[in-house]
């Protein structure tokens, strides 16, 4: 169920490829995340969920990566994207487990937005893309809630992986307000991205 067609890490580009590029906000528009900044507490969820997978949580210090976005690449990013969001059903944890907050990769079909995420990181790494580059992010949405996308950072810009979407886009271009996510030099510690009031990622299921 989570492997893919791969293409492997040493992936090269020009950005023409990809059709489209990560413009700069015009001033006066409002910034959507700051500069990274400490590191904070992990997300509600995260702890139990490595407690449970080990394998899918290893830390440690590594050095920071990102993807070189080929035009394969960008086609694996889409296709995992949409399989996973049509794949898997949208159902909150309350109705799932029967309690308020559980990150699990969605065996049973069913999950949550951090579910969503936690299967197309998995299906990724598998397919030979650095961890790195693959980065868990807790946003608040275009309602004010808590939301949980995936990162990926290449070096087009940071991109988007959301089960609200089956576009993959800019971080620019989500409209979300960027909370905290992983860190590149360790999967288990995590960083402020500027909104410091807190958020649990999973306040809908899609």
């Amino acid at each position: 169920m989570f492997s893919i067609r791969g293409r492997g890490v040493g992936l090269a580009i020009a950005a023409s490829l990809l059709g489209m590029t990560v413009a700069a906000h015009a001033a006066g528009e409002r910034v959507l995340y700051a500069s990274l900044g400490d590191t904070t507490r992990a997300p509600i969820g995260w702890v139990e969920f490595c407690a449970d997978n080990p394998r899918d949580c290893r830390g440690g210090a590594t050095q920071a990566r990102d993807i070189v976005m080929t035009q394969a690449a960008w086609k694996d990013l889409l296709r995992v994207n949409r399989w996973v969001n049509e794949t898997i059903k949208p159902m909150t944890d309350i109705d799932h487990w029967g309690v308020i907050e559980k990150w699990s990769l969605p065996t049973d079909g069913y999950g949550d937005c951090e579910d969503y995420v936690l299967l197309k990181r998995k299906m990724l790494i598998e397919a030979g893309w650095p961890r790195e580059a693959l980065l868990i992010t807790v946003v608040r949405d275009k309602k004010g809630e808590g939301h949980a996308v995936l990162t990926v950072k290449s070096d087009k810009g940071e991109f988007i992986l959301d089960n609200q979407n089956e576009e993959v886009v800019a971080w620019t271009d989500t409209g979300y307000r960027f909370v905290k996510r992983q860190s590149q030099t360790d999967a288990n510690a995590w960083v402020s991205l500027g909104d410091s009031r807190p958020a649990v990622a999973t306040a809908s299921s899609r």
